[in-house]
Order: C-alpha cells, then sequence, then structure tokens
C-alpha cells in the first residue's frame, strides 16, 4: 500500500485490463490477493469492476477495508449510485486523500470489529476535521483567524523571533539542544515576575519570559471559545457516555499562558514527545495555532509493552488483538502505535483533547521540501495556548530530597500501573546538576484536582484580561 503514505495519489491511466480476468479476481478468495500484491493491482481490478468511480475513492474503499479487494467491492457494490462519479479526464494536481467518513460503519453495525488504520513503518496521512476527530485525539479548524488577524499575528511574532532562543536541557548524561527557538509569554508583568523566580522546567528557571503582544491578546478570545467548544463537542461525540474522561478538569479552559515556537526551514524539528503536566494538571487540553508555512505535525498511539490483548481504547486500536509470540506481538504493537499525519497549513487551529498526552506521542517531523509562505518565508510559528492551574503552583507540590519542586508525570509503558500519575525529581535535568531518586503516587479527585488543593480557593485569568 505504497501509495497511503503519499500525499499526492498516484495515477493508473496507463493500466490496462481484461475484464473477464477482473471478473475472475473477484470471486477469488480475499487471501488470494494478499498484501504481496501491489496496491496498484488492486486498484486496477476496482477500477476494471467499478469503471465509473473516481480513483481516489477507490483508494479509500481499499484502504478502510485493509487492502482487500473482496471486502472493497462490497462496499462498492452496496454504495452503487450514492458514490462520486468519475470527473472528466483534466489533468489534476495536488490531489489529496478524500475524506474516510463515508467508509465508516456506525456503531460497528457490519458485525465486524473495525481494524486500526494505521500499519507499521507507513504514516496516514489526514486532511479533513472529521477524520482528525475520529482517528486522534485532536480536533482542527482551518481558516481560524480572519486573513488580515492571522497575517497581522504573524508578522509580529516573526519580529518577536527573531530573538527567541532554543533550549538546552540533559538527556542521560548528555547535553541536548533542542533543534528550534521559542519564547514563554504570561499575561502580565506580575506572572513574568512569577515564572521567573517560582516556576521550573527541565530543572531549571527560564530566562526569557515576554508579556503577550498586542495581537495575541486580541485574539485570546477566540481562542479561548473555540477551545471550549471543542472539549464541549469531543465529550459529547467521542467519550463514553457523553461524559468528560476521569481527572479531566470540569472548570472552563482558560488560555492564561502560551509558548510561542519558529520554526526555521524544514530541517527544524521537534521529536516525539508529550508535553509537561506539572501545571496543567492531569488529562489537560492544549490549544495549538499553526501561522506561516505548512508543517506535519504526527501522533502516535502510546501502547503498554505488556498489553497483550484487545485495545479498545480509541478508534485508532479498537479491536486490535495483540496475539502472542513475540515477533507478532510487536507488529500488533507497531500496527496500533501506527503513526498519523496531520497537516497544519497557515492559519489552521489544532486542539489536542484531553486524552492526548497520557495516551499519545506527538512531534513535529522534518521537511524535505516547503512550500514558502508569502509572509513568512520558510519559517512556521506555532502558538501552544495553555490553563496553567493555580492548585498545581510551585509552591504546592511536593519537594524533592534536592529541595526542589518535583514534576508531575504518568506511568505509559508498564501496563499494571498505567495511566497512574507520579511526582519525581526532575533537577537531574539541568546541565551540571544531579538528581535524587524522589518518588511518590500522585492522589487526584475525579476532576483532577490534587486533594491538597480541595478546600483552597481557585482562580485562573485569561491571557485577555
Amino acid at each position: 500500500m505504497d501509495a497511503f503514505v503519499s500525499r499526492k495519489k498516484r495515477r493508473l491511466s496507463g493500466t490496462t485490463v481484461d475484464h473477464g480476468a477482473a471478473s475472475a479476481e473477484k470471486n477469488r478468495p480475499s487471501e488470494a490477493l494478499g498484501d504481496e500484491d501491489s496496491t496498484e493491482l488492486k486498484l486496477a481490478v476496482l477500477a476494471s469492476l467499478y469503471p465509473s468511480v473516481e480513483q481516489e475513492v477507490l483508494l479509500d474503499v481499499l484502504l478502510a477495508k485493509d487492502g482487500s479487494v473482496e471486502e472493497a467491492s462490497e462496499v462498492l457494490s452496496t454504495a452503487g449510485s450514492s458514490l462520486p462519479a468519475k470527473k472528466s479526464q483534466v489533468p489534476a494536481s495536488n490531489t489529496y486523500q478524500s475524506s474516510l467518513a463515508s467508509l465508516r460503519s456506525p456503531d460497528g453495525s457490519d458485525g465486524k470489529r473495525p481494524k486500526p488504520l494505521t500499519r507499521k513503518g507507513r504514516t496516514l496521512h489526514l486532511f479533513s476535521p472529521e477524520d482528525v476527530a475520529q482517528h486522534t485525539p485532536c480536533s482542527i479548524i482551518h481558516n481560524f483567524l480572519r486573513q488580515e488577524e492571522a497575517n497581522d499575528l504573524l508578522k509580529e511574532l516573526l519580529d518577536e523571533a527573531r530573538t527567541f532562543e532554543s533550549a538546552t536541557f540533559k538527556i542521560f548524561d548528555n547535553v541536548v539542544t533542542s533543534p528550534h527557538s521559542a519564547c514563554f509569554y504570561v499575561q502580565n508583568l506580575e506572572e513574568e515576575r512569577k515564572q521567573r523566580t517560582e516556576y521550573l522546567y527541565n530543572g531549571s528557571y527560564l530566562s526569557d519570559i515576554r508579556q503577550i503582544t498586542p495581537h495575541m491578546r486580541q485574539v485570546s478570545s477566540k481562542v479561548r471559545d473555540a477551545v471550549n467548544r471543542e472539549i464541549a463537542t469531543r465529550i459529547k461525540t467521542q467519550y463514553p457516555g457523553g461524559q468528560k474522561l476521569r481527572y479531566q478538569s470540569a472548570r472552563p479552559w482558560v488560555p492564561n499562558a502560551a509558548f510561542v515556537n519558529c520554526y526555521d526551514g524544514g530541517s527544524q524539528s521537534v521529536g516525539y514527545h508529550t508535553d509537561q503536566l506539572t501545571y496543567l494538571g492531569p488529562r489537560p487540553v492544549i490549544g495549538s495555532l499553526s501561522l506561516g508555512v505548512s508543517r506535519e505535525f504526527r501522533v502516535r498511539k502510546i501502547v503498554p509493552r505488556e498489553d497483550i490483548s484487545t485495545d479498545t481504547s480509541s478508534p485508532a486500536g479498537a479491536g486490535v488483538v495483540i496475539a502472542e509470540g513475540k515477533s507478532t506481538r510487536d507488529d500488533a504493537r507497531a500496527d496500533v502505535e501506527g503513526q498519523i499525519a496531520i497537516h497544519l497549513p497557515h492559519n489552521s487551529f489544532l486542539v489536542m483533547h484531553a486524552e492526548m498526552q497520557e495516551e499519545w506521542k506527538h512531534s513535529i517531523a522534518t521537511a524535505l521540501a516547503i512550500d514558502p509562505h508569502p509572509i513568512a518565508g520558510n519559517k512556521r510559528i506555532n502558538i501552544t495556548y495553555r490553563c496553567y492551574r493555580d492548585t498545581f503552583h510551585p509552591r504546592f507540590t511536593p519537594r524533592c530530597k534536592c529541595s526542589v519542586p518535583t514534576v508531575l508525570r504518568c506511568v505509559q509503558r508498564r501496563k499494571e500501573n498505567w495511566g497512574r500519575y507520579f511526582w519525581m525529581c526532575h533537577a537531574g535535568l539541568k546541565p551540571g546538576k544531579e538528581g535524587c531518586a524522589f518518588f511518590e503516587w500522585a492522589d487526584f479527585d475525579d476532576d483532577g484536582e490534587p486533594r491538597w488543593s480541595q478546600d483552597r480557593p481557585q482562580k485562573e485569568d485569561s491571557v485577555s484580561s
């Protein structure tokens, strides 16, 4: 399925098929057209049987049915005239994958358990908001701001980015520099002072903290309202029983801090990671506004190492049985983990929902080629809006033996404690420093509030105030 990982569809205009042979192929068992047969051959068979159907639709159906020509043919035969007719033969450019929404069987009504769309070593590219919401822990809004508003904000932050710096931290005794530059923004002078003297990141205080810019302040209310709408939609349409996740905050989401990242050219990227939970609390929601050149935002599901059972926790992993045997188990886990690319054009707004940080990893992939933006050139500006909770202020969190406020993390690799939260030392992440072995399980109520803070007054100010 090489075409599955490509942004542009392969055209098979030069392929000729004998219709009698194609009819015989249709009646063969599905195993007869196995994975070793090329996608081009399978598409040629389907194209000969359904000549009036668009090539892109045939490919989408084939992928949705895991490469089975027999099952794809059944779907196409049942759909009949409801499928989009083939357009006139005009050379197409930049033809992208269409939505997969029409291929889903609602509530498993076809009697079969859904299979993951992701496959080991391959990337599933998603473009439509419907597909992003269905197959990832995200939702996306295209053309989020008015064009003039988006361009003014981009120009303002490009000027700011001239003095951004790259973070330096320690991983396994190696000092690492971030492959892109960034800066942290807060709402006012008092918050700037607190961040410089009270909040630690990777074991250190941030040196470059700024107050939000005028255009950032102008769009803040739009960000707040959009994220709260998307959260409500997510709960209603994606979560069991239409209820929020356990530990997810029940309070309105308010953007009161933001990291602004600058990626200068296709070589600047960030590897797979999860965002720090320490000041956001469990099950955080983050809003991400992209400006400038388009880049790929990739997500990958986290699967516990001992998990050899059916995974039904998300659409991307539903119905996957990780069978006995190391090789088979590793391949099945890799299929569930998968790799999904969400394309982020200029003025697109992505919401990372409450399941993202604990159950998925995300990255910005390197790009071999990018299309320059008329304002930004080769640069991408990304604003990640966050909702800091006062109940997670460092004065409340446990302190380790280094007398440093600890960092909040979630168990992601071991099945027996998967999803549990804990506090640990992170002083050792600072170059030249050694940490300690402090460890303490975290205790939260169902709304993700730490037990120590239940009786404390809570206050969160928006960056728009």
